[in-house]
């Protein structure tokens, strides 16, 4: 049956398209249909030929009723198999049927134009009852089917379209990037004019506060799945021609002013054709989901604490290596190979090279989420967000200078890897990162164990609770500071 639809289907690409968009459904309801059609073909041709022997009966003089009784039982075995068809065939077909794809809810808008039109349809109207003029009821006849015209119209234009929103992979807080809207239009025969797309009023659809806690509380995470119930489509997006069986594409610009996860469940696609009387609305569903990073634009604290996070970090690595780090007093330690004979001669005494170390641009980036309780305050869920903000940048920088990075938190930790690697990794878990409140102890405890790697620690704990060990291998950066 499928390579027979399909062989049928070449006859036209929009057919063929059609046809091969369904090869997995089920093909249930085209058999269906084909079984049905061929016993009402069996009915039909049974009560032709029972009207036939019944009017052959009748022809005579004396009735032949060898052909009425003929006659009337081939009529009632048709009858017999329409009922057969009706009852077996019929509701399957209807339970396979689209029905979405013919019956859509339109939503109606009067614009001032088509408000004077009406008003004055009506007060014709009444004239040519009140007189009883011809001319004034053929006038009023035409308005009433220019309004008719606009909502047939209006409805083609409408029927046969679908939307997809084309969405870049990495997009970032506070920086506009270009998206894809394309229309199209799968009518085959009659093309769609002046459609304008935009996005629900609703826009995305957050999950319920009490839910989400339980989620939360079961997890022991403080991820949130939803950050912000807010629509991806801001600005409407206007199509002015579709051609049949084709589609437009036009660019989108999209910003964001805030981390988090997007989600939008449908758009409406709205149109005034052909005479703008009425605004017609039409949901079209096309569930999109995006991730918006921070934003890794650096900020004064940024610019402020990174040459002391680099300080440090140097002054971690010092050792051997190919890069110069400083020059120094010779000591007696030292061998004669590291002299540097040039710096020797220019102040007279011996100094010596020391040298980085290879892996110099190995750190440990770390997210502390604990927010102390009774501190939800706007501020501070603010300082939060800067601290995100602040851990994002910095991953951000060891990928530029790709440094090799490991990233931690409370329920993440990545592998030692090329930034590069990891990058996105860790900028998703950022994006989606809510502050936690209950408090961690072995999370700092579990640090201080590790002497391998330099760790720039961002955290809200007070400074009398850092484990010592980790003051001599870490950095801290804290909320207050930020």
């Amino acid at each position: 049956m499928r390579a027979l639809a399909l062989r049928i289907a070449r006859i036209h690409p929009a057919l063929e398209a059609y046809v091969r968009s369904r090869e997995e459904q089920q093909w249930e309801g085209a058999r269906n249909f084909v079984k049905a059609m061929v016993w009402l073909l069996i009915a039909l041709i049974l009560v032709l030929n029972g009207s036939a022997l019944r009017d052959r009966g009748f022809s005579t003089r004396l009735p032949n009723w060898t052909l009425v009784i003929s006659g009337w039982f081939l009529s009632w075995a048709a009858f017999v198999l329409a009922i057969y068809v009706a009852v077996k065939y019929v509701p399957a077909m209807a339970r396979t049927t689209p029905l979405r794809w013919l019956f859509f809810e339109l939503d109606y808008q009067f614009t001032r134009e088509g408000a004077i039109y009406s008003i004055a349809t009506v007060v014709i109207a009444l004239a040519a009852l009140n007189t009883g003029n011809n001319l004034l009821f053929i006038i009023v006849a035409s308005l009433l089917a220019g309004i008719l015209m606009s909502g047939v119209l209006s409805r083609i234009v409408l029927t046969g379209v679908e939307l997809k929103l084309d969405l870049p992979d990495h997009v970032f807080a506070r920086q506009p990037v270009l998206a894809s809207l394309s229309l199209e239009n799968r009518k085959l025969t009659l093309p769609s004019f002046s459609l304008t797309v935009s996005g629900e009023a609703t826009g995305g659809t957050p999950v319920p506060q009490e839910q989400e806690k339980k989620k939360k509380a079961k997890s022991g995470t403080g991820v949130s799945p939803v950050f912000a119930a807010t629509r991806i489509l801001r600005e409407p997006v206007y199509f002015p021609y579709i051609p049949r069986n084709r589609h437009a594409t036009q660019p989108v610009e999209l910003l964001f002013a805030r981390r988090g996860r997007y989600a939008q469940k449908g758009f409406q696609v709205t149109s005034r054709f052909p005479f703008g009387f009425l605004i017609k609305t039409r949901q079209v569903e096309a569930a999109n989901e995006l991730v918006v990073y921070p934003p890794v634009e650096p900020t004064e604290e940024f610019y402020e604490i990174l040459p002391l996070i680099s300080g440090e970090l140097e002054s971690f690595y010092r050792g051997r290596g190919h890069d110069l780090y400083s020059i120094r007093d010779y000591q007696s330690s030292d061998s004669a190979r590291v002299v540097d004979w040039k710096a020797t001669a220019k102040a007279q005494a011996l100094k010596v090279r020391e040298f980085t170390r290879e892996d110099e641009r190995r750190v440990e980036l770390v997210f502390d989420s604990f927010l102390p309780a009774g501190t939800d305050t706007p501020e501070r869920l603010e300082r939060f967000e800067r601290a995100v903000s602040f851990c994002a940048c910095l991953a951000w920088h060891f990928y530029e200078i790709d440094s090799e990075m490991k990233f931690r938190a409370r329920d993440r930790e990545t592998p030692v890897a090329p930034a590069g690697e990891i990058i996105y990794d860790v900028l998703h878990y950022l994006a989606l990162v809510e502050p936690a409140r209950e408090s961690d102890g072995l999370f700092l405890q579990e640090l201080a164990a590790e002497t391998g790697t330099f760790k720039v620690i961002l955290t809200a704990q007070p400074r009398g609770s850092i484990p010592t060990e980790l003051w001599t291998s870490a950095y801290f950066v804290f909320l207050d500071s930020l």
